[in-house]
């Protein structure tokens, strides 16, 4: 069985910097493409960033592009998303999902039912 762990959530400030990492183990897990997404309450998961099995393509949500960014560690086994320019509406409990490959990355990121497996989430809480 995959199992995704995620690791690295706190508390930052308006305009500071979080790394959050997804370290992938279990059989095949290195041949998964891997996604984050971030829920806050009564509203839906949403894409925030994903990552091709190899690292070479990656999506990015609207509200995150030019601040956070996606990277992957093959040797590790471990995908980093490391978010710059924090703004409070970036408090959410962020999940690192992984799917094998059956759409586009794009598609992928932005209907996150089809993701095969799931990390227990790392709360991101940004706060003066």
């Amino acid at each position: 069985q995959v199992q995704l762990v995620e690791s690295g959530g706190g508390l930052a400030q308006p305009g500071g910097s979080l790394r959050l990492s997804c370290a992938a183990s279990g059989p095949n897990s290195d041949s998964l493409r891997i996604g984050w997404f971030r829920q806050v309450p009564d509203k839906e998961r949403e894409g925030v960033s994903c990552i091709s099995i190899g690292g070479g393509r990656t999506y990015y949500g609207d509200s995150v592009k030019g601040r956070f960014t996606i990277s992957r560690d093959k040797a590790k086994n471990t995908v980093y998303l490391q978010m710059n320019s924090l703004k409070p509406e970036d408090t959410a409990v962020y999940y690192c999902a992984a799917a094998f490959p059956s759409t586009t990355l794009e598609a992928m990121c932005e209907f996150p039912g089809g993701m095969n497996y799931w990390g227990k989430g790392a709360l991101v809480t940004v706060s003066s």
